[in-house]
Formats: C-alpha cells, sequence, structure tokens
C-alpha cells in the first residue's frame, strides 16, 4: 500500500529504501540485521590490528634513524679529510734540566697554546671538567644521542635553545675546524668531526685536544697557558676555585673573563662549584670554601727565565717545539733576582751578568745574560755573557799557573813588588798606588800586585800566555790585533764572561776547560771543544790553594772558595771568578755600552755577587783534592832557583833582614805651612826616612823626586794642597804618607 507521499512499507524480509534504512537484508526490528562490514585488513581478530599497527610503528622507528644515519654517512663521505696541521701548532717551549718551564713563546699567529696532556692536570680538575661539559663522555661515541634528543626537545618546547647536546668531542671538531656561521649543517659537520676524532685519537687524545686548544680569552689557548696567565702556576697545582674557573671560562671565554668581567666569571665559577659539590666530586664544605676564594682581576706574564739562553736554543733549532736545557731553574730564577738588585743598587745604567758551571759535566747551570731582558735603560737585551770586555787583573791566576807549570815559580817564591820599568816605557804601578816590597808570589796573587805579574809575563812571554789560553779553547782578542804585550797580564786584552768562566773550570778540574753543555735533549749543543789544559793538575791545585786564601769581601766568611777579581781600565768593568771542586760561578758588572763608572771596583761590586751567589747554589764549599806531587813548603825549603825570582836573589834575601823602611817626616796626616822662600816660591819640604837598603827613591804624587844613598831629601811643592810622599829601598821596601800643604 502506498500512502502521502509515496511512502512504501516493506513486507517482511524485504529490503528498506536507500533512504537511510538498515543495509540489505535487515528488517525493521533489527533482529535479522548483519553486522558492518569490518574495514579491509581488519576483518576477524581485533588483536590483529593491533599487531599491524605496532609492526608500523616499530618499521618506522627503524627506517627513520637508519635513513638518518645513511644521510649522515653520506654528508660524512662528502667531507674533505680531517686536517689536523693547525690544531698541531703549538707554542715553542723552554724547560730546564728537571722539566719546568723557563720560557714560552707564542706562536706564528702570536697565540700562547702551550703543549699539555692530561697526565699533566689534577685528575680531579679532570672530573669536574667531564662531570660539567660531558658527563657521559667515557661511554658515548663522540656523539650524545641522549644529550641531543634533549636539546632537541628542549627547543621544540621553549622555541630557543636551552641546552646544547654538543660533547667534549664536538667542541673539539668545532676547534679543530673552526667556523663563524651557527646552523644544523654545521652541527652536522661538528657530530661527524667529533666520531671521526675519536676513531683516530681515542678518548685520551681528544681529551689532550680539548687541553690544548680551549679558548680562555684574547690570545691564550689552551689549560695550560691559561693557568700560567691567570694564576702564574702549572694546571697540576690549581686549587679547586681556580680549577673551576678554568673548566667554566671556555663556554663563553670573552663574557667571562675574569680581567673584564670578574663578576661573570666568579658566577660562572660557583655553579662548576655546586655541580661538584652535589655530584660527590668535592665536598660541600670544600665547595664553599673555594667560593669564598677572589677570582683574579689581571693577567700574569708568561714566564721569561733564562731569556738570552732560551732565545739563542731556538735561533739555533727553529723547528723543534720543546727544548730542554741544562740549567737549573730554581738558581737560574734566584741569581736573575740577585743580579737585578745589585746592578739597581750598583747605579743607573748598570748590568750584570753572572755563569754558572758544574765542573764535572761543564753543564751551564745559570746563564743570566743581564740585569732585567725588558729593562731598556739597562739595555737588558743584550746578553753581556757573550760581550768581549777587558777583564782587568782576572787573568793573572794563569799567569801564575803557567809559571808554576814552567819551574820559573812557586808559591812561596819571593818577587819583588817596587817600582820598575819594562821594556824601557812600560812601568805598571798597583791600583792604590804603594808597593808592598819582596814578597812570595801567594801573596803577590792574594793581592793582585802588578809589577810581579808583568815580571813573571816578560820571563814567560806575552805571546806564549795568549796562545796558551787560546789553545785552551778560550776567544781571546787583542787591540787591532796586536801582537801581544806585557799588558795583557793587566788586562790588555778582551774576554768574554763565558770564556772566563771556562778557563777558571779548567783549573777547578786540573784539566783542560769544559766543553759547556747547554742542552740535555738529543741534539745537544756543545760551545767550543776543549783543547790542552789551561794548567797541569799540580799548578793548577797551586793556584787554587793561594786564592782560597785571598781576602774575602766584607762580611763573607773567608777559606771557602777560591776566587780572584778584576777591574778593567777606566772602571768600565767589574770582574769576580770562583770555584770550588763542585761549580765554577763568574760575575761581570759594567754598563753595556762601555762607560766608565767611578768606583765600579771588581772587589767592591763583583766579589759580593760572587759570594752570594755561591751561597744560593747551596751546600758547603768543597776545595780541591791535594795532587800528591805538589810540594808544600816555605821560601827557605825552596831549591835555590826558585827561592827568588831575581838573580841578585840571596842578596835581596839578606837585604829584608835589615830594619824596615820608614818615613820618619814629615808624619802622616801632617799639616805643614812652610811659608815662602826669598825668591816668593814656597819653601822646601824636609823628608827623611830610617831603616831600608839604599839607594832610596823619593816620590811625591808617583812622580820621582830624588834618589840616592842618602836617607834624607828636599822637595819643593808647587803651591798648596794633598799630597802622597813615598820612598823605596833597593829590596823593594816601601812607606808612604799624605801631607796637607798650606
Amino acid at each position: 500500500m502506498s500512502g502521502a507521499g509515496g511512502a512504501h512499507l516493506s513486507r517482511p524480509g524485504e529490503v528498506a529504501s536507500a533512504a537511510g534504512g538498515p543495509g540489505e537484508g535487515c528488517d525493521l526490528s533489527g533482529t535479522t540485521c548483519p553486522p558492518h562490514p569490518a574495514p579491509l585488513g581488519t576483518r576477524g581478530d581485533p588483536r590483529r590490528g593491533r599487531r599491524t599497527a605496532r609492526r608500523i610503528a616499530l618499521a618506522l622507528a627503524l627506517l627513520l634513524p637508519l635513513g638518518a644515519a645513511l644521510a649522515l654517512w653520506r654528508y660524512a663521505a662528502a667531507l674533505p679529510p680531517l686536517d689536523l696541521t693547525q690544531a698541531a701548532a703549538r707554542s715553542t717551549i723552554v724547560l730546564d734540566r728537571d722539566g719546568r718551564l723557563l720560557r714560552p713563546f707564542a706562536t706564528a699567529d702570536g697565540r700562547w697554546r702551550l703543549p699539555l696532556s692530561a697526565a699533566g692536570v689534577d685528575p680531579r680538575m679532570l672530573a669536574m671538567l667531564t662531570e660539567y661539559e660531558d658527563r657521559r663522555f667515557a661511554s658515548h661515541p663522540g656523539i650524545d644521542p641522549a644529550a641531543i634528543l634533549r636539546a632537541a626537545a628542549q627547543w621544540l618546547t621553549h622555541g630557543r635553545i636551552v641546552s646544547g647536546g654538543s660533547t667534549l668531542s664536538m667542541q673539539v671538531a668545532r676547534l679543530v675546524e673552526p667556523r663563524t656561521e651557527r646552523s644544523l649543517a654545521q652541527k652536522l659537520r661538528q657530530m661527524v668531526r667529533a666520531v671521526e676524532l675519536e676513531r683516530r685519537l681515542g678518548k685520551a687524545g681528544v681529551l689532550d685536544l680539548y687541553l690544548a686548544l680551549a679558548p680562555y680569552g684574547g690570545a691564550v689557548e689552551g689549560l695550560r697557558a691559561a693557568s700560567l696567565a691567570y694564576f702564574g702556576r702549572e694546571p697540576a697545582r690549581l686549587s679547586f676555585a681556580e680549577a673551576a674557573l678554568l673548566v667554566a671560562l671556555p663556554q663563553s671565554p670573552e663574557a667571562r673573563r675574569p680581567d673584564r668581567a670578574p663578576e661573570a666569571a666568579r658566577r660562572a665559577r660557583d655553579r662548576v662549584l655546586d655541580i661538584a659539590g652535589r655530584r660527590g666530586l668535592i665536598t660541600q664544605a670544600e665547595a664553599e670554601a673555594a667560593k669564598a676564594e677572589p677570582v683574579p682581576t689581571g693577567r700574569r706574564p708568561f714566564p721569561m727565565l733564562a731569556a738570552h739562553a732560551a732565545e739563542a736554543a731556538v735561533a739555533a733549532e727553529p723547528g723543534t717545539r720543546v727544548l730542554r736545557l741544562s740549567l737549573d731553574g730554581r738558581l737560574q730564577a734566584s741569581l736573575e733576582a740577585l743580579a737585578a738588585e745589585r746592578a739597581a743598587s750598583a747605579g743607573p745604567d748598570l748590568s750584570a751578568a753572572i755563569l754558572a758551571i758544574d765542573n764535572r759535566t761543564g753543564a751551564v747551570l745559570a746563564h743570566v745574560g743581564s740585569a732585567g731582558y725588558l729593562d731598556a735603560s739597562r739595555r737588558g737585551a743584550i746578553d753581556m755573557t757573550a760581550a768581549i770586555r777587558s777583564p782587568g787583573s782576572a787573568l793573572k791566576p794563569f799567569i801564575y799557573a803557567l809559571a808554576f807549570e814552567n819551574g820559573l815559580a812557586h808559591p812561596e817564591t819571593l818577587l819583588d813588588d817596587r817600582p820598575s820599568r819594562f821594556a824601557a816605557t812600560y812601568a805598571p804601578e798597583n791600583f792604590d798606588l804603594t808597593f808592598q816590597g819582596t814578597v812570595t808570589a801567594r801573596r803577590a796573587l792574594q793581592l793582585s800586585l802588578n809589577v810581579p805579574a808583568v815580571e813573571l809575563t816578560e820571563a814567560l812571554g806575552p805571546a806564549r800566555f795568549v796562545a796558551r789560553l787560546r789553545a785552551a779553547g778560550a776567544g781571546i782578542a787583542l787591540p787591532r790585533d796586536a801582537a801581544p804585550g806585557l799588558p795583557v797580564a793587566l788586562g790588555g786584552l778582551g774576554i768574554t764572561l763565558t770564556d772566563l768562566a771556562r778557563l777558571y773550570a779548567g783549573l777547578a778540574r786540573g784539566s783542560a776547560v769544559p766543553d759547556l753543555v747547554r742542552r740535555l735533549d738529543p741534539a745537544e749543543t756543545r760551545g767550543p771543544s776543549p783543547g790542552m789544559p789551561v794548567a797541569d793538575p799540580v799548578a793548577a791545585w797551586y793556584v787554587a790553594d793561594i786564592l782560597r786564601g785571598a781576602a774575602p769581601p766584607e762580611n763573607a766568611l773567608p777559606n771557602r772558595i777560591a776566587y780572584k777579581t778584576g777591574t778593567s781600565y777606566g772602571y768600565r768593568d767589574a770582574w769576580a771568578a770562583g770555584f770550588d771542586r763542585r761549580v765554577t760561578i763568574a760575575v761581570w758588572v759594567g754598563r753595556p755600552d762601555g762607560a766608565a763608572v767611578a768606583g765600579l771596583v771588581g772587589r767592591l761590586v763583583a766579589a759580593p755577587i760572587l759570594f752570594d751567589a755561591f751561597s744560593r747554589y747551596g751546600g758547603e764549599p768543597e776545595p780541591l783534592a791535594q795532587p800528591r806531587e805538589a810540594l808544600v813548603t816555605t821560601s827557605a825549603g825552596l831549591p835555590p832557583p826558585l827561592r827568588h825570582i831575581r838573580r841578585d836573589g840571596p842578596k835581596t834575601l839578606a837585604a829584608t833582614l835589615s830594619a824596615p823602611l820608614k818615613i820618619a817626616y814629615p808624619p802622616d796626616g801632617a799639616r805643614i805651612d812652610l811659608g815662602l822662600s826669598e825668591a816668593g816660591s814656597p819653601a822646601a819640604l824636609a823628608l827623611k826616612a830610617l831603616g831600608g837598603v839604599p839607594p832610596l827613591t823619593w816620590l811625591v804624587d808617583s812622580l820621582p823626586v830624588t834618589s840616592g844613598a842618602r836617607r834624607q831629601s828636599e822637595w819643593r811643592p808647587e803651591g798648596a794642597g794633598f799630597a802622597r810622599i813615598s820612598v823605596m829601598d833597593a829590596a823593594g821596601g816601601s812607606d808612604s804618607v799624605v801631607v796637607r800643604i798650606e
């Protein structure tokens, strides 16, 4: 039946119309309706559908990382080979005999990048570093997936970078291949290089690279350079606070530089200390104590010990990055301070140089080239150990040694110290303008008398003396290459402090001068090769025994070291050289430009430095062993030819038994008003002497007045003032007084 609207009622069992009724074969009651058709692939058990979904998710989870890995592999294959040439560049460093740093040099591009390995760092600092920068450094292959996912999630959540996912290895990769841009491609490159670095170098190698390359602000790179720049010591000796600061700086080296932003540096340091305390690397008490330490507000200068020796070593081997010298760093530092202090007290523009040599090995233990390398007023950049200067009386011991060796004299041979003229025109005088008369060779050398030294040089021959020094390995310079003359006995030649020290070391050894050892590595460089001995063992011991008895400078103990001083003509150079069985030390003081300095006397200026240097060397001085052949006796016990160097020796010896020569008038210190003669000029002053052996010679201000057998004479002064009046006899006896004429 049809109703209004054309509605159609189906009979039982018929299919409802398509106008929204149940599907085909379903009656209105729905009791006979079949279930809805299941989606394709899920018909049947619903658990099968869930398993299929999991398989699809697993496949995607596997395919995506594989795809990412494949893409990363293809990206890595497209990169050029990793070049570590620039990363391997290090500062050249010069070390002492025990490996202590003497002086570093900047790299060619002006950076301070000192070599360092993890073995030279406190393990607790390394633990702070890895805990703060990369906790899983020991386990990951160069990249840390967990850290990367955490960083990515934080970035997606916050819309900005909250924490980085870089590992220490990735940071090293960035330092090895620095790039200015910050991009995903650059991050991928770092990841690839990090894995490559770990495969090539291993964990230890990567950590060493980080310690060498990490930036610390400005031109300072690497932990060792930063430790020296900010704290003045090596990384193995840092406190917890110092170590924490150096852990924090590389993250923002310029923003946290303590010399520019000390407050930012302090906050960064304290964060590292908090982490170290929470994670048990240090105790909470240690962390709080470390926070109380101040941060440095400036940079320290890098060490510059033995600057001249270091420069010479680098110039000799410019390609060597680590140079180990024979120097003792502690002694070097002490003697550099001594030279600077004494030069400053001696006067402006003065410099000082000190050289110390191990007598047994010839190793240079200290090389102080000036009173301050950076002191321009004292021309500190000039190495005065290599400057040729006049030694004054410093070579006299070698005259005596050669005379002893050749049988011309013995320490107890009598010599005459009286006015003498050599080669018709040469008339040497003593430093104090007095004469001692007849003295032993021992006393003549201890007092540094000039006439006996010249007399021995004349007997030996000056050319022979100079030739012996040269044969022993010393460089001797003569004025205008002239033939050696008698003035060489008193410093009329040129020699360096280095060669003078070598000659004295030859005396100490009783054999050849040492071949100087300046390096303690396979590329060892040496000084001039040793030649013939400067003296035989007996002669060397005689000289050492004499010099050991020389009067020490003021406030110094006697009989400790054998030493001799020298003062060059015009007070330009002051010298002192001394030795015991262990070590030889030589000292020079003067102006590098060679200008004269009033009062610059070796005994007063250089000798105190020498004795102080020996005390800083340490230990008790050891005298030389006496050779079995050495003859210890008095003048009377010598064979007649050795009792006196003069042919009339016996006569002179008998003469010395008479009363000593003495000026009876005028008395020393007298003020004498002579009045005027009838001609209007000053009247004559009577001169009277007692004792002595005629003939007598009277001198006023070193100029002869008269001579003769009489002990009475007179002198007519030209005007008022002070005058030194001296008298000498035939035996070499003398006496002097100073008077004032009014």
